[in-house]
């Protein structure tokens, strides 16, 4: 079974929610992201942290919400769950470390996708930057944020921001690393 945290944002005004989504930092977090995200509201992390050191520098920036990744150990297990389900303005989100990608998701998540298939599925794990729709899963919004770390085969550093208002996806941005170095 999949331990899953799920809450909510508070946000009694109904104001515009700015997200900073990155995963696979693997223990070395680019200066570069903290100027890009010193305007969001959240960061989430799709595990892989590293160590909790990338978790403390991210909540300098703002509050964390993060799962733990195949490489995180007991200091990240303790701090982040393996999966995270929020409603955020009336989006569902749902978050996990090893995800798959559409036409070939993890065992565990295609039954809890089947079973409750959020707005928005988000993961990490392939180091591979991929947004696209899920027909097959009520036009699901699959997000992979690829990885923001140096540790890995991927050609390019990415991260993502986007904001959530009233129930929609707005001015999401993919933002290349790479071009601040490898």
């Amino acid at each position: 079974m999949l331990y899953i945290r799920a809450s909510t944002i508070d946000n009694p005004e109904n104001n515009m929610i700015k997200i900073g989504l990155l995963s696979d930092t693997h223990n070395y977090l680019d200066p570069a992201i903290l100027t890009y995200f010193e305007t969001c509201d959240e960061i989430w992390h799709a595990g892989d942290f590293g160590t909790i050191a990338i978790a403390d520098e991210l909540r300098k920036v703002a509050p964390v919400i993060g799962v733990y990744g195949n490489i995180d150990g007991t200091d990240i297990k303790y701090d982040f769950p393996l999966v995270v389900r929020r409603e955020v303005e009336g989006v569902h989100f749902f978050m996990t470390h090893i995800g798959g990608h559409p036409g070939r998701y993890a065992l565990p998540v295609l039954q809890e996708l089947k079973e409750h298939t959020p707005d928005v599925f988000i993961c990490g794990h392939s180091h591979i930057l991929k947004i696209v729709r899920d027909k097959s899963k009520n036009n699901m919004l699959y997000l992979n944020p690829g990885a923001a770390g140096r540790h890995g085969f991927q050609q390019y550093r990415t991260i993502v921001r986007f904001e959530v208002h009233a129930g929609k996806l707005q001015n999401m941005e993919v933002i290349n690393l790479s071009d601040e170095g490898r």
